[in-house]
């Protein structure tokens, strides 16, 4: 049974989730829309493995919470174009396109991305914009498992009044739900 540990740090709450080893920071800028959080946690599984996880575009619908559809392009200089159908309660959908640009080296993995223009989607159909990046590295206490940090900043748009909770849904809540499902996919990828 997982339980919740909520520690202040100086205007940003951190949380921490004990059995599965997550910690969760509200980073955002006060007076600027959508939310940026951070997260860190390790895996008992090589940068490797874990990288081949997170860059297996395809995959996403299996540990991405609300991702529904994806499709893939190459987007050119390694880079990939990843258009991404989101599930949001209430029968919403959502969709958009992300730019995927990875940096791998023998002791690293990072993989950052950003929203870029998918034409013909009217406002209310996508979202205002997001960006984050995934960086991986060996645990310093247990080089055989990876460190995992990941940030995301999602500005979803309009959002109707008292439906905030959408917001939190999509972003903090759901980021523990994807790490314990990537955790879960990664564990069998390396069977």
């Amino acid at each position: 049974m997982k339980r919740l540990l909520i520690a202040v740090a100086a205007c940003a709450p951190l949380f921490a989730l004990a059995a599965a080893d997550v910690a969760l920071q509200d980073i955002s800028k006060p007076g600027m829309p959508g939310k940026t959080f951070a997260a860190s946690t390790t895996m008992a599984a090589s940068v490797a493995t874990v990288c081949a996880t997170i860059q297996d575009f395809a995959g996403y619908p299996q540990f991405m919470p609300n991702v529904d559809k994806i499709t893939v392009a190459p987007g050119g200089a390694g880079t990939s174009l990843v258009d991404i159908t989101l599930k949001l309660p209430m029968g919403k959908t959502k969709r958009y396109r992300l730019k995927m640009t990875p940096r791998v080296t023998d002791a690293s993995c990072q993989l950052a991305w950003k929203l870029v223009p998918m034409e013909g989607l009217k406002p209310d159909e996508t979202i205002a914009d997001t960006s984050g990046a995934w960086q991986l590295a060996p645990d310093a206490k247990d080089p055989s498992r990876t460190a995992v940090k990941y940030q995301v900043y999602t500005d979803p748009g309009p959002v109707p009044m008292g439906f905030g909770w959408i917001v939190d849904s999509m972003s903090r809540d759901s980021i523990p739900t994807m790490f314990d499902a990537l955790r879960a996919r990664v564990a069998a990828s390396s069977r």
